[in-house]
This record gives C-alpha cells, sequence and structure tokens, in this order.
C-alpha cells in the first residue's frame, strides 16, 4: 500500500468516526454557552442513535437512499425532545446540572433496548439496509493526490458537519443572538437587566444540545454500527464532551478536537491495515480513543476556562 491509498484510507476513516462526535460537541457547546452543563449527551446520543434505526428499518423499503437523511432528523427531534427533560429540570426546577444529566445517561439505554425488545422481542434490531455510503465530489475528486485523499469515497455527512460547524460559529460570535446566548452563561443577571430572556436563551441552547445529540447518535448508528443495541453507544457522548472542553467551548475549536479524537478512534479500527500500527496489539488499539480522552481532559480541564456561570442555576428573583 502506497503513501497516497494510506492517507486516503486514514482520512476517510478518520472523517466518519469524527462526525458523530462534530455533531454532539457543537450541541455541547451552545448548551453549556448558555450556562447550563451538559453531560447528558451520551443519552441524548443512544435515544437518536435508537429512533434512526428504528426509522430507517421501517420506512426504508419505501424512501428508499433518502431513508438515513430523514433518519438523522428523526434522531435530532428525538434528541430534542429528551434533553427537555434536562432543561425543564435544570432551569425551572434548578436542579444539579451534573445530576440531571446522569439521569440522562441512566435512563436512556435501558428505555431504548426497552422498545427495541417489546417491539423486535430481541435485544437488537437488525443491520439496516440504507446507509449512507460514500461519494465522490465531482470536479474536486479529480485534483491528483489531493482529491484522491479527501474527495474520493468521502462521506456527505461529515461534509454537512463542517458547514454546520462554520455556521453555527458565525451565529455564537458574529450575531445579536450569539452575543445573547454567551451572556446568559457568563454574567445572567447582567444580561437579564438588559432584557434578555435568560431561561429563554438556556432553553434554546439545551435544546440545541439535544438536537445535535440526536444528530450525532443517528450519524453513528447510521453509518457505523448499522444496527441498535445497548452497546451502540458507549462513550461516545464522553468523547464529544471531552471534544468540547478540548476545544475551549468553541465551535470550531470542537470541530478540530473531534477530528483529533476520530482519528484515534479510526486508528484503533483500521490500525491492522497500516504500517507500524498493525504490530501493536489489538486490546492496545481499541483502548487508545479512551485512554486518549482521559488524558486530554486532565491535561486541558484546569486550562480551559469554562463561560464564568456555566453550570450555576439561574433564579430571577435574585
Amino acid at each position: 500500500m502506497d503513501l497516497v491509498a494510506i492517507l486516503s484510507l486514514l482520512v476517510s476513516s478518520t472523517i466518519v468516526y469524527s462526525t458523530p462526535l462534530i455533531f454532539t460537541s457543537l450541541g455541547g457547546v451552545y448548551s453549556e454557552n448558555s450556562g447550563i452543563t451538559n453531560i447528558g449527551l451520551e443519552g441524548i446520543m443512544t435515544m437518536g442513535a435508537f429512533s434512526s434505526i428504528m426509522f430507517n428499518l421501517t420506512f426504508a423499503s419505501s424512501l428508499g437512499k433518502i431513508t438515513p437523511w430523514i433518519g438523522l432528523i428523526v434522531g435530532g427531534i428525538v434528541g430534542l425532545i429528551f434533553s427537555l427533560l434536562h432543561a425543564v429540570a435544570t432551569i425551572n426546577f434548578h436542579a444539579d446540572h451534573v445530576i440531571s444529566g446522569t439521569v440522562l445517561n441512566l435512563m436512556a439505554p435501558p428505555l431504548a433496548v426497552f422498545l427495541v425488545k417489546a417491539i423486535y422481542d430481541k435485544g437488537q434490531t437488525e443491520n439496516i439496509s440504507q446507509s449512507f455510503g460514500y461519494f465522490n465530489f465531482p470536479g474536486l475528486a479529480d485534483i491528483p493526490v489531493i482529491g484522491q485523499i479527501l474527495f474520493q469515497n468521502t462521506f456527505a455527512p461529515a461534509w454537512v458537519a463542517i458547514i454546520v460547524t462554520i455556521i453555527l460559529w458565525w451565529i455564537l460570535y458574529k450575531t445579536r443572538f450569539g452575543l445573547r446566548l454567551r451572556s446568559c452563561g457568563e454574567n445572567p443577571q447582567a444580561a437579564d437587566t438588559v432584557g434578555v430572556n435568560v431561561y429563554g436563551m438556556r432553553y434554546v441552547g439545551v435544546l440545541t444540545s439535544g438536537l445535535l445529540g440526536g444528530i450525532g447518535g443517528a450519524v453513528f448508528a447510521e453509518a457505523i454500527s448499522g444496527n441498535f443495541s445497548i452497546s451502540t453507544i458507549v462513550g461516545q457522548g464522553f468523547m464529544a464532551l471531552a471534544a468540547m472542553i478540548f476545544g475551549k467551548w468553541n465551535p470550531l475549536g470542537a470541530m478540530l478536537a473531534s477530528l483529533f479524537f476520530g482519528f484515534a478512534q479510526s486508528i484503533s479500527i483500521i490500525g491492522n491495515q497500516l504500517p507500524l500500527f498493525n504490530h501493536i496489539p489489538s486490546v492496545y488499539m481499541q483502548i487508545a480513543p479512551y485512554a486518549i480522552t482521559i488524558i486530554i481532559l486532565v491535561l486541558f480541564f484546569g486550562k480551559s476556562v469554562a463561560p464564568a456561570a456555566d453550570g450555576q442555576n439561574y433564579i430571577k428573583s435574585k
């Protein structure tokens, strides 16, 4: 295998594994910039994965190739509804953000598996027949070397995620809405005094995280696992959380950190096809992404400064 072929395989695998993390970490960025800590991203991804697979299995025969794309929307909507529990608990009832997020993570897997058992009478679904597949960028794929590496056999949802990242960065840092959202995460009392609806903005932040986290779970299920079981989403939400912290609560930073974690995951999957890595025992390759996540959190958590009011409940009467 020549160098171009190796790079092509590595890039292709990296963007596939990065895409769910990009969407989910972007959701975390918006939630925490509004002042609501959301460690329930794992649970939200689980519900998005479950609902997208259910939709795919049900409608693939009638909708054809567009099925996985609609499945992303379905997963996002279900994730948004599921995150509403976190929003109500933390914003209206002033619950501890970490405990509320933990409840989402504990609730989602058994709820989803129970529904799978009730519908299919077994612990996991069948494999889906319609997935995203790969495509070649018209024109760009013909560029020598670069085209083969970046634009041949590439993954369409990854490029959607990159476009969404740029749009969300622009909204957060270049619009009045973004300024108001960030003010609720920095100083909600001051934001309230100038007429910003702190509760409303925080709802927007949490529900955005639910929408994007559900889409992230749907991408993972429809592009990587191919079905749904209790082990479909294992650690992906926490990796996305780590990417958000590593990216310093910035959409562009979260995307780059997600690409890094996606690279670590892809190495663990395709390492036996790559020179040097194929001599490393598979068990080490499998634990590498999670070990890297822990190391990154230890190294950067203290150095990355979260929004000042992140995780703090706001009571309007005070």
